[in-house]
């Protein structure tokens, strides 16, 4: 709102228009800003355009996924320990994807954090993502939102349910409703993420620019190339604004030569062919 009437007050008060006059004229009076620095709220939500950070290519995410994936296999056919470990983290980095989310917001789920949709009865308790650690601005609480899961990341629910139902009872009580626990009962920490990622990335020999969260940047390009509207996308990853949204959008090539051929298809075809 505050920028809405920014704006207004600079277009009356424009010297390329007669307004200033015409308010003296007819008024006695004459038009001047009102929004400024000191009596508006401020976009303080962090700059996260940083140039480094580009969504992963599908090749690199299925590497990724699928390295993730052997670390369990390797641990349990050679008897050692680590494999529950692993199992967490392969399904952690998968979460992160599937649903959009930020290191806090992953760290910070609980399984009472698992949802019903009444709209996919057949995912039950895992077709909706309730995120209570959003990012918040500054002098704020962090922001909740609904992340919905989407048909296209379906996949995500099987390797889910296997360790909620499974593997996760198998770490020490603790924080019972906490969704990643380690073998001390508590949370992983931010910096475990970090360093687990780091890990793996650096053993598939990937740019060492790729970060957590870059599969954020993933979610959001791929719910665009799926046809999903922008509004459901910035819902989607609780973004304030629109501007943020698509600065994480690298569409691929293919995506846009398809929307390029389909504009194309619009105005070379005869009308009633």
């Amino acid at each position: 709102m505050h920028g809405v009437l920014s704006v207004f007050c600079d277009y009356l008060i424009d010297p390329a228009y007669d307004w200033v006059e015409i308010c003296d004229s007819c008024f006695g009076d004459t038009p001047s800003q009102i929004c400024l620095p000191w009596n508006t709220t401020r976009h303080v939500q962090d700059y996260e355009g940083n140039p480094a950070r580009r969504a992963l290519t599908f090749e690199e995410l299925q590497r990724f996924f699928n390295h993730a994936d052997s670390k369990v296999e390797a641990a349990v056919a050679q008897g050692r320990k680590g494999a529950l470990a692993a199992s967490r983290d392969a399904q952690m980095f998968k979460t992160a994807y599937a649903f959009g989310l930020r290191r806090a917001e992953l760290r910070g789920l609980d399984l009472a954090d698992l949802h019903f949709n009444a709209k996919a009865p057949p995912w039950g308790r895992y077709a909706v993502l309730h995120v209570r650690w959003g990012k918040a601005s500054k002098g704020s609480t962090p922001k909740r939102r609904t992340v919905l899961l989407v048909p296209e990341l379906a996949w995500w629910i099987e390797g889910m349910r296997q360790w909620v139902e499974q593997g996760r009872a198998l770490f020490p009580a603790g924080e019972l409703a906490m969704m990643w626990p380690t073998e001390r009962g508590s949370r992983v920490s931010l910096e475990y993420i970090d360093r687990r990622f780091t890990a793996l990335r650096r053993e598939l020999g990937l740019d060492p620019a790729l970060k957590l969260h870059c599969l954020r940047h993933f979610y959001v390009t791929h719910l665009i190339e799926y046809g999903y509207a922008d509004r459901f996308v910035q819902e989607q990853v609780g973004h304030q604004h629109a501007s943020t949204t698509s600065i994480y959008t690298s569409v691929s090539g293919d995506f846009k030569n398809r929307i390029l051929a389909d504009a194309l298809r619009r105005f070379t075809t005869p009308e009633g062919s």
